[in-house]
């Protein structure tokens, strides 16, 4: 492997690094110090949340004691960022329980770790994540260029109009339509809150998850091929494309190899953005479908006021972001050699 290429890999991979240390400070900052500044720099605020609403102030007071939330904020800091890796202890007045690594606290509703709830709802949101991406990113692309190389005819027209129409209307609008049409009066689709695990079911896997993964992809398919169709309209129209015409090439070897490759840098990025950002949780889509994926585990977090969820699917979500984009930036290499000086 060139030296380049590795000195490449190596600078990105510590800039990924650091920026989910900034993320994580930024994260332990908003559901920690926040709080505790809004409520006049009580740190019994925070406290209150792990004894319930008939513990006394004094009870709370000690509470907040052996949670270290009168420590200060560093240290606060440096013992939740240990916990993230090797495991925490939590002392709440009846015993002590043992969190282990990764340890991102405990529901102040159940009572219960945050992190194999995590575990249990990420297939859902991975499944319909993977589904989706591949179907926006092949039928995106793939009307994108047929509109390019068909530029003011009927079917331009018309597809473009589609994606118009996909870009504008909400997920929880055609989501709602398409189970009250494909679902509940066709009965073609599974209705929402239908899910099977892959390793039960292969084909009632696929077959629960298609429709959410056909109305989230016809969202994100439409931004895909607008985007396609104005890069191949610009590169289809540069010198080393006449130029490749001009020594025989075919016409599909030109449209893929040189056309197509000079479109795909800002298509790479939003994909890996895309897709980063629905593996922390496709919300509305988990919403309207009745999916229990990292996103509805947010929504029911924040509605019950429970901020170790919230907390744990945020730096979740921001870990795919930053992984999606140390991944983008690497594919950067790879599509244009230039970037790696």
């Amino acid at each position: 492997m060139p030296v380049n290429v590795v000195t490449y890999f190596i600078r990105r991979l510590f800039a990924a690094a650091v920026l989910l240390l900034i993320v994580s400070a930024i994260t332990f900052a908003i559901f920690f110090v926040v709080p505790q500044i809004v409520a006049g720099g009580n740190p019994d605020t925070l406290a209150s949340r792990y004894v319930g609403r008939a513990a006394t102030p004094e009870t709370v007071h000690a509470i907040a004691v052996k949670l270290g939330f009168l420590d200060p904020i560093y240290v606060q800091y440096w013992n939740w960022l240990k916990g993230v890796f090797v495991g925490s202890t939590y002392d709440i007045g009846t015993g002590i329980e043992q969190c282990p690594a990764p340890c991102l606290g405990y529901s102040f509703i159940t009572g219960q770790p945050v992190w194999p709830d995590l575990l249990d709802r990420a297939p859902v949101t991975m499944s319909l994540a993977a589904g989706a991406a591949i179907i926006w990113l092949l039928f995106g692309v793939a009307t994108g260029v047929l509109s390019a190389l068909r530029k003011g005819t009927v079917f331009d027209r018309a597809a473009m109009s589609v994606a118009l129409a996909g870009v504008s209307l909400p997920i929880f609008f055609t989501g709602i339509v398409s189970l009250t049409i494909f679902s509940y009066a066709l009965g073609w689709t599974a209705p929402g809150g239908a899910y099977t695990p892959i390793q039960d079911n292969p084909f009632r896997w696929a077959y629960s998850l298609l429709l959410p993964w056909i109305t989230l992809a016809f969202l994100f398919s439409a931004q895909y091929a607008r985007l396609t169709r104005a890069g191949m309209l610009e590169t289809m129209n540069e010198d080393y494309i006449r130029t490749a015409r001009a020594k025989g090439l075919p016409e599909r070897t030109v449209v893929i190899k040189h056309g197509l490759r000079g479109a795909l840098t800002p298509i790479v990025t939003i994909f890996g953005l895309d897709v980063g950002l629905l593996l922390g949780g496709a919300v509305l889509t988990e919403s309207t479908f009745s999916l229990n994926g990292l996103g509805k585990y947010a929504i029911d977090g924040i509605n019950n006021q429970d901020l170790p969820k919230v907390l744990g699917v945020t730096l979740i979500a921001a870990f795919f972001i930053v992984i999606a984009n140390l991944v983008v930036d690497l594919l950067y290499a790879v599509v244009d050699p230039r970037v790696r000086t």
